[in-house]
């Protein structure tokens, strides 16, 4: 009987734990890859923020790549896109708050912080419901004739 008792209990501590661990396993990911978006978009701010390039056609072949990078990322995974365009916002904003005159940022930055500053978060495109109705008052045709 003994015996029986301790199998039932080890059993019923064993699921316990393994729906604990499923539980808590399912969470983890989502919170991790949003951390790691948002770090990456940090990371890459502190890059573009030294970034001092030596001709304008390099700097725009850069920003391209990276509002490419951006607009992948938004087909990808859209809270990914949220997250990294947060830590971007988070990011160009602590920058903004010590940046005067001894930064000598570039005109292509300057408005991509612009589109950082304003992000609030993406918005799915929405169907407006537009109703048309034409109206048509029916007249009557009135004709001169000489003959």
């Amino acid at each position: 009987m003994k015996h029986t008792e301790f199998f039932i209990m080890l059993l019923a501590l064993t699921f316990s734990t393994v729906m604990v661990a499923q539980e808590k396993g399912t969470e983890a990911p989502e919170l991790d890859r949003d951390s790691y978006y948002e770090q990456r978009a940090r990371e890459d701010a502190e890059y573009e923020q030294a970034l001092e390039m030596r001709n304008e056609e390099d700097e725009k072949d850069f920003w391209k790549d990276q509002d490419k990078y951006e607009k992948d990322l938004r087909k990808r995974d859209k809270k990914a896109y949220k997250a990294y365009m947060k830590g971007k916002r988070d990011a160009y904003a602590e920058h903004a708050a010590h940046c005067d005159n001894h930064c000598h940022h570039s005109d292509h930055y300057h408005r991509q912080a612009q589109i950082y500053y304003t992000y609030h978060e993406y918005h799915y495109p929405r169907s407006s419901t537009v109703v048309q109705s034409r109206v048509r008052v029916a007249t009557p045709r009135v004709g001169l004739s000489i003959f």
